[in-house]
């Protein structure tokens, strides 16, 4: 399929679902190979990202899942195509429209589905989460899960140096507000290591493909919304390491911060319903 035939089926399946997706460009598409495809947003993570690639195509994920990357507009160099292809990467989208990481999940969530994929995992492109998770999550899929998070804070889970402020934020603030609000019990709110099922993703009364996601929000969102509604959600025990005197984060100030608690509480206040 051509990248014009395919941006003609892009845009076809989502005027028909009233989709509301940034526009982006197809930069390397190999075609679907597997049921599941695994997401990985990046923007500007240098060797972290080449690091992910390594680690995963060392405990072959390629021959288990298709791999997208979602690219919002990386400026280091780091997503050559020969080198993508070489680590199993079958699909490159690069968002050109406008929003952070809400509005990247977007584009890849729905060039997924309109691939005909069955489930999507996600994985950050900062290296803090191990990869070997990932079969988990897609049996977890296979096996009916509409919902896999990933918890550093689980019984065989390991979460190595994360900021204590994060720690903290996450386990007496986070977790605990997003449980109370969904009526499920979460321990690890806040990482994007995580997988849907495609009937939770293209259910209307959820209706994820919305501007209104921009940042965290649909993180967040979706969490809060997915067990109110009755769908099956899992934690699965995973590792989580932050690198010695570096937070590869895109959250560093106080005003971010506040930023993610303002989002947090509008979620869980129904305030993105559709």
């Amino acid at each position: 399929m051509t990248n014009s035939q395919l941006a003609y089926t892009n845009t076809s399946v989502l005027n028909q679902n009233n989709w509301q997706v940034p526009a982006y460009e197809t930069q390397l598409w190999l075609g679907k190979q597997h049921a599941y495809c695994v997401v990985i947003p990046v923007i500007n993570e240098g060797e972290r990202i080449k690091n992910l690639l390594s680690r995963m195509a060392a405990i072959d994920i390629a021959q288990q899942a298709d791999i997208i990357i979602v690219d919002g507009g990386s400026k280091d160099g780091s997503l050559e195509l020969a080198s993508l292809k070489q680590k199993g990467v079958r699909g490159l989208l690069l968002k050109t429209g406008s929003g952070k990481l809400s509005a990247q999940l977007r584009c890849a969530y729905a060039f997924a589905l309109s691939q005909g994929y069955e489930g999507i995992v996600t994985i950050d492109g900062n290296d803090k989460d191990d990869p070997e998770a990932i079969p988990r999550f897609i049996k977890a899929l296979t096996q009916g899960v509409d919902f896999v998070q990933a918890s550093r804070y689980l019984p065989g889970g390991v979460a190595e140096n994360t900021p204590l402020v994060r720690d903290l934020a996450i386990r007496f603030v986070h977790a605990p507000i997003l449980s109370l609000s969904s009526g499920f019990r979460w321990t690890d709110t806040t990482q994007g290591f995580r997988a849907y099922s495609k009937s939770l993703l293209l259910d209307q009364k959820i209706s994820p493909f919305r501007d209104v996601f921009s940042s965290y929000e649909l993180l967040f969102y979706l969490s809060y919304i997915a067990p109110k509604l009755g769908y099956k959600c899992q934690e699965i025990a995973t590792i989580r390491r932050y690198p010695l005197g570096e937070v590869p984060t895109k959250i560093s100030s106080f005003r971010g911060n506040l930023s993610v608690l303002f989002t947090l509480f509008s979620a869980c206040l129904g305030k993105f319903n559709p």
